[in-house]
């Protein structure tokens, strides 16, 4: 084809596509014109709700918006720019919405439906029974995540079910004081149909490693796993398995792995000549890559993370006690420097989550749960996991709704969270997203395509939610999804800020779980186990070595003092032989003058002797 007939047949192209453009332009039009009609029909139809309806909007595309896989595309005009409807619904979709979250059983009210003006008679819930299928909780910073965290939190408690949160910046702990009533805040709370009391909830402040004003949770090295270390520390995949046989052998070995020291200890003496062979013995292991991992732990130590690991434990059935009143404890982890140890603090959660797996009984499926688990900076987790992680909390996260535990994963975006570990979450809160680079717009469309079809342009939707205000859907009571609804969220009851030091204090001085987990204790583990052994060979080995030098001293002596009796008899002789032809009276004689001989002469040898031996070692004189 010549350069003259592909122009030609391009601008062809572009003239059918610009006159499709236009005449969906034209049909979107008039759908929207003919939507309008039909409001206004229904509106004339039933003056009582002419209030409560926005008739200053028009109503949106009636074509289904949302699922990029199924959506309408948006309208395309002739200058090539995006038209998308404005987030208005009809009648019939608001009734149908209102009838989807309208639950007969108990439920959580999350907030009041958003039609251009929050509908106060529609109210957007959550079934109680459902919250064990999980959850995501998700948004962009500053866009009222960890409000409506403290939102859910307070409601849970009051049926009844404790709660488990991390307090990452201090201010959920304000839930254990009443809330603080204001103009601006009455104004939202009568709009959304809200009756707002000021309510304290019953709180447990708990510190990660003590590091805090709560009570101190710890861990045993042995109960965190080489899973969760290998995690921690940013070990490779042959890593990760290295450590787990050094576990297994420290468990046959009898060695109770407490803190970081005790696996220091266990790969030091590995490393050493005294622990080669057993090194050797456990097969797979590198003298190199224990050398790797104890550096890592050593860096790990030193960062301030030993005070995390030690005894007594912390108990994760204390998450599930409730008040006096019979209202659900919200136990609140202050997690200090959360930014220098991001994976610490994620795998530490991931921990509790774990253990209240491996501790709870099967329940199956409840009114209400036992326990909901928050777990917040949810990215964290994921961030560089390895297979058998991820395939770790895929697991622990299917399996742990059996035990009647409901997990809500706070973050960002729902692209964070591991592609089976998101299938898993029945209930969305997704709070404003912002597209202010490709990445983030890029982030935005997947986040679009995780959810339902709905009559909402999402992608230009969850940039114009307002603080406070998150598109939701959750699980109905039969498992199915209810529709998307743009929702404006209800105030927390409990003061919106931290709780006064003060205040914190005095809970924490008065709770029960002070005694058992406020001061460390520290038993006999590995590293004394150790320690003790080590001492042993040395002592051993230095007997050995001083007994192999006395007896050396002591043969060089008998060999000294062999030579000197030698000499002394040869002598001795010598005067004999020269005496041997007198008289008897000069015998008598030679008899006293030869007892006074060997009285000298075995003298004169001691002496020399002693000389000699002092002289060559230092010791002292033998008796």
């Amino acid at each position: 084809m010549c350069p003259e007939d592909h122009s030609s047949a391009e601008l062809e192209r572009l003239r059918a596509e610009a006159a499709l453009a236009e005449a969906e332009l034209r049909a979107a039009e008039a759908r929207a014109r003919l939507a309008a009609a039909e409001a206004a029909a229904a509106r004339a139809a039933a003056p009582s709700n002419a209030a409560e309806s926005d008739a200053s909007e028009p109503p949106p595309d009636a074509g289904p918006r949302g699922d990029a896989a199924a959506a309408i595309p948006p309208v395309v005009a002739p200058d090539g720019q995006a038209s998308v409807a404005p987030a208005i619904l009809s009648p019939e979709e608001v009734q149908r919405i209102a009838t989807a979250y309208a639950f007969p059983g108990a439920a959580l009210d999350l907030g009041a439906l958003v039609n251009g003006e929050p509908r106060a008679d529609v109210q957007v819930r959550i079934p109680l029974a459902m919250l064990n299928r999980h959850g995501l909780i998700a948004g962009a910073t500053g866009t009222g995540k960890t409000r409506t965290l403290q939102v859910l939190a307070e409601q849970l408690a009051a049926h009844g079910v404790p709660v488990f949160a991390a307090d990452i910046k201090g201010d959920l702990s304000g839930m254990a004081v009443p809330g603080e009533a204001s103009e601006k805040l009455t104004r939202r709370t009568v709009g959304i149909g809200q009756d707002w009391q000021p309510t304290a909830t019953p709180v447990e402040h708990l510190a990660l490693g003590g590091q805090g004003t709560g009570v101190p949770v710890r861990a045993t090295v042995t109960g965190f796993g080489p899973l969760l270390l290998s995690k921690v520390l940013g070990l490779n995949r042959t890593q990760e398995s290295s450590l787990a046989l050094v576990f297994h052998y420290a468990d046959e070995a009898g060695l109770p792995l407490v803190d970081l020291a005790d696996l220091r200890a266990v790969l030091m003496h590995l490393t050493s000549d005294e622990g080669k062979d057993e090194l050797r013995a456990i097969g797979g292991i590198s003298s190199a890559t224990a050398g790797v991992i104890l550096r890592e732990l050593v860096a790990f130590a030193e960062s301030g993370a030993d005070a995390f690991f030690g005894e007594p434990e912390f108990d994760v059935l204390d998450l599930l006690r409730r008040a006096a009143d019979g209202r659900g404890i919200v136990s609140l982890l202050e997690v200090a420097g959360v930014a220098e140890r991001p994976a610490l603090f994620s795998t530490f959660l991931m921990y509790l989550l774990a253990e209240l797996f491996e501790a709870l009984p099967e329940v199956g499926d409840l009114d209400k749960p036992k326990l909901v688990f928050f777990l917040d900076e949810a990215h964290l987790l994921f961030r560089d996991a390895s297979k058998p992680f991820l395939a770790a909390i895929t697991q622990t996260v299917r399996l742990i709704r059996s035990k009647g535990v409901g997990v809500f994963f706070v973050t960002q975006t729902p692209k964070d969270i591991d592609a089976d570990v998101l299938a898993q979450l029945g209930s969305r809160v997704q709070h404003q997203l912002r597209a202010f680079t490709p990445d983030d717009a890029k982030a935005l469309r997947a986040t679009v395509r995780t959810y339902p079809r709905s009559q909402y342009a999402l992608e230009r939707v969850l940039q114009e939610l307002g603080t406070g205000e998150a598109i939701v859907t959750v699980l109905s009571e039969d498992g199915a999804p209810t529709p998307v609804a743009w929702t404006r969220l209800r105030a927390p009851q409990g003061l919106m800020d931290a709780a006064p030091a003060a205040e914190v204090e005095r809970a924490v001085a008065g709770s029960p779980l002070l005694p058992r987990y406020g001061e460390s204790v520290d038993r006999e583990s590995a590293y004394e186990i150790l320690t003790v052994k080590m001492n042993a060979a040395a002592e051993a080995a230095a007997a050995e070595d001083a007994a192999l030098e006395q007896a050396r001293i002591d043969a060089e002596y008998e060999r000294q003092q062999a030579a000197i009796e030698k000499r002394a008899q040869r002598e001795y002789d010598r005067l004999l032989k020269s005496t041997a032809g007198r008289t008897s009276t000069r015998r008598r004689t030679r008899s006293s003058t030869d007892r006074i001989v060997e009285r000298v002469v075995g003298s004169a040898a001691t002496t020399l002797v002693n000389g000699v031996i002092r002289g060559m070692f230092g010791t002292a004189r033998r008796r």
